[in-house]
C-alpha cells in the first residue's frame, strides 16, 4: 500500500470515528423519519400519477367500445336500407376500432397491473414508516436511558478516583493539625503571659476546692454512699496515720 493510499484510509478512519461520535441517535432518527416520509410523499404522487394514467386508458378504451358498437350499428342500417357499399364502409370504420380498443384494452389491462403493484409498494412503505415510528420511540428511550447510564458510570468513576479521597484525607489532617496550633498557642498565651506570681496564690485559693471534696467524702461515708475508691482512700490514709 502507498503512502497516499495509507494517509487516505487514516483519514477515512478519523472521519468515520468523528462522525460515529457526532451521531446523536434521536436526531439521526428523526432525520430517517423526515426522509421517509419525503419517499412517501414522492410514491403517492408516483402512483396518483399511474392512476390518473390508468383512468385515461380506460377513457379511451370505452370510447373505441362506443365507436365500435356505433358503426356496427350505422352498418345495420345500412343493410336495411339496402346499401351494402355503404354497410361494407361502417364495418371497416367498425374494425378501425375494434382494433384501436384492442390494444387499449392491452395497455389498460398493463398499466392497473402496474398501478396495484405500485398501491401495494405504497401500502407496504406506509406500514414500514409505521413500524418505524413505533420503534424509534422505543429506540429513543433506551438511548437516552443508556445515555443516563453512561453518564452515572463517569460520575461513579470519578467518586472512586483514589486522588480525590488523597485530597480529602490530606485536607482533613491539615484541618487538625490547625486545630492543634491553635490549641497550644492559646495554651502558651494562657501560661506565658500575665503575672506569674499572681497566677501561684490563684492555685493557692483551689485548696478550698479539695477541704470541700474531703467534706463531700465524709458526709457521703456517714449516710453510708462511700464508694470503694473513697474506701481504699481512707483505709490508706488511717493506715499512714498509725504508721505515723
Amino acid at each position: 500500500m502507498g503512502i497516499i493510499e495509507r494517509i487516505i484510509s487514516v483519514i477515512k478512519s478519523n472521519l468515520n470515528h468523528l462522525i460515529s461520535r457526532a451521531e446523536d441517535p434521536e436526531k439521526m432518527l428523526n432525520q430517517m423519519m423526515i426522509d421517509m416520509k419525503e419517499q412517501l410523499m414522492n410514491a403517492k404522487k408516483q402512483v396518483a400519477t399511474s392512476i390518473a394514467d390508468e383512468k385515461r386508458l380506460k377513457s379511451q378504451l370505452e370510447k373505441e367500445i362506443e365507436q365500435s358498437q356505433h358503426w356496427e350499428k350505422r352498418a345495420m342500417q345500412a343493410v336495411e336500407a339496402g346499401n351494402d357499399e355503404l354497410a361494407r364502409e361502417a364495418l371497416a370504420r367498425k374494425a378501425e376500432h375494434d382494433n384501436n380498443t384492442q390494444q387499449f384494452r392491452d395497455q389498460w389491462e398493463g398499466q392497473k397491473q402496474s398501478v396495484d403493484k405500485l398501491k401495494d409498494s405504497l401500502r407496504l412503505l406506509n406500514k414500514k414508516i409505521e413500524e418505524a415510528k413505533r420503534k424509534k420511540n422505543l429506540l429513543v428511550a433506551k438511548a437516552k436511558r443508556a445515555e443516563a447510564q453512561k453518564k452515572i458510570h463517569d460520575t461513579m468513576s470519578g467518586l472512586n478516583d483514589s486522588a480525590a479521597f488523597d485530597t480529602f484525607d490530606r485536607m482533613t489532617e491539615k484541618v487538625d493539625q490547625m486545630i492543634a496550633e491553635a490549641g497550644a498557642a492559646a495554651e502558651m498565651n494562657e501560661e506565658f503571659t500575665g503575672d506569674q506570681l499572681e497566677k501561684k496564690f490563684d492555685q493557692l485559693g483551689n485548696a478550698d476546692g479539695i477541704l470541700i471534696d474531703d467534706a463531700l467524702s465524709q458526709l457521703k461515708a456517714k449516710m453510708g454512699k462511700t464508694t470503694t475508691t473513697e474506701v481504699e482512700t481512707q483505709t490508706q490514709n488511717q493506715t499512714s496515720e498509725g504508721t505515723i
